[in-house]
């Protein structure tokens, strides 16, 4: 039996401070035309010579190019709605968090919905556009870094819903930061005294990273949890992200978007200390702190200091897309200066981009892994210059290179295609640990997990990407995966050894959260370890969702809750489930679902690609050998063919509030179908309106056959240009709304949300995201985040009254005439016949992405870094 088609995860990339990829990454690259599965491929190739590995590699659209072309197709996305028309000043999460947290409570208590484990691999849904069989098992959000102990000990740092302990060797998690300003880690460190280190701010440079609140230290970490008073010295790194912390003597040093950093170990009270930064003048309160390419000129990703001698350092410093300044740099009599040579390892500028060190515990060896912005831009295999060893044990080297891409790929890894490769996403994916035992025993994570017992002379793919391309992979419900062994959940971001029980093991932190297996463990003939574990148990939730649908469900009982996920695909849960499952597979974007039977559902995959399913995409998989078993299909909007020039990587779809078979969709075109959840062909979509060259949709809404569609382009800080068209479904009656560029009215800033009044078709409300012009610089940014027109547009009230100025993401009308309110950092309400706001409820400081309200008369929030919640609307 042949593998099926299957939804590789395009992932964005940008941290949320600035519009990442305008240095030396391609503006506008091609992305893979999105029919995700796609029963035609499947036709075509399921009976081709070679099996189920050449059937997988090139039905999945692997060998294109597509995902890598995806990845910087999206880099800027999220970022710009959260900065564009400029960049943002430091401090202002931090100040939204206080204005937050100073709001009167509103009431009411928010119900947690997914903590419950989440099988990626769940048998019941194994329709065509799901992932599941894939191997990954149960999975959970980004895990951004990792550090255990001996004790039994975790500490997982997700991308953005905190930290969390486990003192089972994984699992029995509980978050120990919820009461930091920020939940977004960029590193975890455990000190000589047993002190947890954490770095906020993720420093991925992926579109959903964002910014930090400083450094922070818990003393005690086993029974403690960080506070606002635990961080180390003052406000030097807020809104930095951090990609290190690395020990050498007394001090602590800290690689980060801002420059390399240091502070003294023993008296944590002093500032930190600016080591190195290449280019100052770009630094907050510098003269060019202003210009837009500011965020990219000091960063770096990682500090190496030589065991024997804490005075000897080494920086690894440079964006990954290339800079001049990119390079090497030790301090040579008393200054910074850049190294020329290291052996193999890569010095020029050219070369250098996102690095990781490593070094063994007898300080014999040390590891680097070095991504290529050269080939980045220009090598359509691999960014990955290689992975280098220094058996002088200094960071200075000589270094010599013991693996590059090609020997990954024939090591038994699930990317075999030549253009698309091992380490193609080694900016993203990058990370390394040497076991403390034995400095040639050492682990790499790219995309997958890579295991050297003999210091890299041989090598073999521990944790691939996925089994569909290998033969022992069946689709059968009865096996999780076939024949093989589960394996990690792609896009490795952190490694590290602890022990539980007297008994060592490597813990792996990825995009599915966090795995362990035996630190010398057992694989089978093709390389592939036998012995992984998910530490995913459903008590650790840091999934990120970006959407939510809910409708009754049609065995009675309750509703169905689902929702699209970063690079999780789509989750379900139905009454009296204990697992959720996985119905779609990749990035899952927007979401559609009918109030009336919560098994009908559009869910979207990246760029408009839409599909639909009337049975919640139960099936047993036979529709591998019979096509009209598939119970999913692909019906995406004709935009969806032009990739990031025809639509938003995460597009907005909505249905018409009069009529839930009339659907809108936003790329460069409003598109409008009138099937509902029947539909089964992209013809069915007809072209309301043409936003113009250059124009994609930000956000739809629609009641009684007239539809609102806000769009940008350009939508980043060069140029950038927003705008709100009105007309009718049917496509009569279209006009371009007048706002002002200079923002009176409404701001020049990305505009994120629209929601009509039930009752009147030309009362409508409009979110803005990003920050005002207090902390923006840009033209027009403007003061408000909502704002209220009662003439189709034409006019707009600025009713944002005491919101924090904090990004506001989507907003519904309760049934009582009352307002929710989603933002970066959590829920605001505003009464009936009232102007200003409370807090509605306590979550975390995570961003909310989606609200809705369901058919049960509950309001359901679509954290991004927290899961799913759901509050009563009576409350």
């Amino acid at each position: 039996m042949s593998a099926p088609t299957r939804n590789r995860r395009w992932l964005t990339i940008c941290a949320v401070a600035a519009t990442m990829g305008l240095i030396g990454v391609p503006a506008s690259a091609a992305a893979r035309p999105g029919t995700p599965y796609g029963l035609r491929l499947m036709q075509a190739k399921a009976h081709q010579p070679g099996g189920a590995a050449a059937f997988s590699a090139k039905a999945a659209g692997e060998g294109d190019g597509g995902e890598a072309d995806a990845v910087q197709e999206g880099a800027d996305q999220r970022a710009e709605a959260r900065t564009s028309p400029g960049i943002v000043a430091p401090g202002a999460f931090g100040a939204a968090w206080a204005q937050l947290t100073a709001l009167p409570q509103a009431g009411g208590d928010w119900k947690h919905l997914t903590g419950l484990p989440y099988d990626s691999d769940d048998p019941r849904y194994r329709d065509t556009d799901s992932n599941s069989s894939a191997g990954m098992g149960k999975v959970t959000g980004r895990a951004a870094a990792v550090v255990a102990d001996d004790r039994g000990h975790v500490y997982e740092g997700s991308a953005g819903g905190g930290v969390w302990r486990s003192s089972t060797g994984g699992g029995h998690w509980q978050p120990i930061s919820d009461q930091l300003p920020t939940q977004a880690t960029g590193a975890l460190a455990l000190d000589g005294r047993g002190r947890l280190w954490l770095g906020t701010g993720e420093a991925n440079t992926n579109s959903d990273a964002y910014l930090g609140a400083g450094v922070f230290v818990l003393a005690h970490p086993e029974d403690g949890e960080f506070g606002p008073r635990s961080r180390v010295g003052g406000a030097e790194l807020d809104s930095a992200t951090v990609h290190a912390i690395r020990f050498g003597g007394d001090r602590a040093w800290a690689a980060t978007s801002k420059g390399v950093w240091s502070h003294s170990l023993s008296d944590l009270t002093g500032p930190w200390q600016l080591e190195f930064a290449p280019n100052p003048d770009y630094l907050p309160g510098g003269p060019l702190a202003a210009d837009p390419n500011a965020p990219y000129k000091n960063i770096t990703t990682d500090v190496a200091i030589d065991p024997r001698d804490a005075s000897k350092v080494v920086l690894a410093v440079g964006w990954r897309g290339g800079d001049s300044y990119n390079g090497f740099y030790t301090k040579t009599a008393g200054s910074w200066q850049r190294l020329a040579s290291l052996g193999d390892l890569p010095a020029d500028a050219a070369n250098v981009g996102s690095v990781t060190f490593a070094r063994s515990a007898d300080g014999s060896r040390y590891y680097a892994v070095d991504q290529s912005p050269q080939q980045l831009n220009n090598d359509p295999s691999s960014a990955l210059a290689g992975i280098f060893v220094s058996k002088s044990g200094s960071p200075m080297g000589p270094w010599t290179r013991i693996a590059d891409y090609h020997q990954l790929a024939a090591s038994g890894s699930g990317l075999t295609q030549e253009s698309d490769l091992p380490g193609q996403q080694s900016w993203y994916d990058q990370s390394l640990q040497v076991d403390p035992t034995n400095p040639d025993h050492v682990y790499a994570g790219l995309e997958e997990i890579f295991e050297t017992s003999d210091g890299g002379a041989n090598w073999k793919a521990v944790g691939p990407y996925w089994n569909f391309n290998f033969s022992c992979w069946s689709i059968d419900p009865t096996k999780q995966t076939g024949d093989c062994s589960p394996t990690t959940h792609p896009d490795q971001h952190g490694l590290a050894v602890g022990s539980y029980q007297g008994r060592p093991y490597l813990f792996a932190g990825n995009d599915g959260g966090l795995y362990r297996r035996p630190l010398v463990g057992q694989t089978d003939a093709a390389g592939h370890a036998t012995d992984w574990t998910s530490l995913n148990d459903g008590t650790i939730d840091t999934l990120q969702y970006y959407s939510v649908g809910i409708g009754k469900d049609p065995a009675g009982h309750g509703v169905a809750v689902n929702g699209g996920l970063q690079d999780n695909g789509q989750s379900i849960l139905r009454p009296r489930d204990r697992v959720m499952g996985s119905n779609f597979g990749g990035d899952g974007g927007d979401t559609l679902t009918d109030p009336a039977n919560g098994c009908n559902i559009a869910q979207e995959y990246v760029y408009l690609a839409v599909n639909v399913t009337q049975n919640c995409g139960v099936n047993d998989g036979s529709w591998l050998t019979d096509p009209s078993k598939a119970t999913s299909f692909a019906v995406a909007p004709p935009d969806n063919a032009l990739g990031g020039a025809g639509a938003r990587f995460i597009a907005p779809l909505s249905t018409d509030v009069k009529n839930n078979a009339v659907w809108v969709a936003g790329g460069r075109h409003v598109w409008v179908q009138t099937q509902g959840y029947a539909i089964r062909s992209s013809d069915a979509w007809k072209a309301a309106y043409d936003l113009g060259a250059g124009h994609v949709a930000t956000a739809v809404a629609a009641s009684g056959g007239k539809v609102y569609a806000a769009w940008c382009g350009p939508c980043n800080n060069q140029g950038f240009t927003r705008g709100i068209a009105v007309g009718n479904a049917d496509g009569t009656g279209w006009q371009q709304l007048t706002l002002p560029a200079d923002g009176s009215g409404v701001p020049n800033r990305y505009l994120s949300g629209l929601t009509v009044d039930p009752a009147d078709s030309t009362h409508v409300y409009l979110a803005v995201n990003g920050f005002s012009r207090h902390w923006t610089e840009g033209p027009g940014t403007g003061l408000g985040h909502l704002y209220e027109s009662r003439d189709s547009g034409a006019h707009w009230t600025d009713i944002s009254a005491n919101l924090p100025d904090a990004p506001a993401d989507s907003l519904v009308v309760t049934p009582n005439g009352g307002l929710a309110l989603a933002t970066d950092l959590g829920v605001v309400y505003r009464a009936p016949h009232r102007t200003t706001w409370q807090r509605l409820g306590e979550l975390p400081a995570v961003a909310v992405d989606q609200l809705k309200i369901g058919p049960d008369h509950r309001l359901y929030a679509a954290t991004h870094g927290r899961g799913l919640w759901s509050m009563s609307l009576d409350d």
